[in-house]
């Protein structure tokens, strides 16, 4: 029992000292309405180029994954299942491989499920490191028109919140 104020004590240090960390490296971060998004240039599977700024005017949900990660591939149906809900009123999606996440790999996968939305090959890591360093996956961030991030999600959101939340923004003008 003496040493529980010391563990208790540890124990908090250990758990600021990761937020401290996740916070710093911008994996743990909590949007405002007043973060603008990245004007960043990307390199599509096709090999095509744009950039981020060419989205304005579009509600954009850019979806940080890779093949090898479970949780994403999971969820990419819900993806594609919300990029088909929405794309008609204005509604974009980008799926940015990891730096890290072979484009062989990318390619396949995306051939495969016939993903029907812009798959971004981010080889140099540029674009994960625009929007807030990113290396946690899968993270997704939900873009109104004006190009504001109004919302981070680390792991896989919660697609009826996600759903109501790009109706809400869909229906701004």
């Amino acid at each position: 029992m003496k040493f529980l104020p010391y563990v208790a004590g540890a124990a908090l240090a250990l758990a600021i000292g990761v937020g401290a960390y996740l916070w710093h490296t911008g994996t743990w971060r909590v949007a405002n309405a007043s973060e603008m998004a990245p004007d960043v240039a990307y390199s599509r599977l096709d090999g095509s180029k744009s950039t981020t700024g060419a989205l304005r005017g579009k509600v954009v949900l850019v979806n940080f994954w890779a093949t090898n990660c479970k949780v994403c591939v999971q969820e990419m149906p819900k993806i594609v299942a919300t990029h088909t809900q929405f794309r008609a009123r204005g509604f974009e999606t980008l799926a940015v491989a990891m730096s890290y996440d072979p484009p062989a790999y990318v390619v396949a996968f995306a051939n495969s499920r016939q993903l029907p939305f812009t798959v971004v090959i981010d080889n140099t890591g540029q674009v994960a490191r625009e929007f807030g360093d990113v290396k946690l996956t899968p993270t997704t961030l939900l873009i109104n028109r004006k190009g504001e991030i109004v919302k981070r999600y680390l792991g896989e959101p919660d697609f009826d919140e996600l759903h109501q939340r790009v109706e809400r923004l869909l229906s701004e003008t």
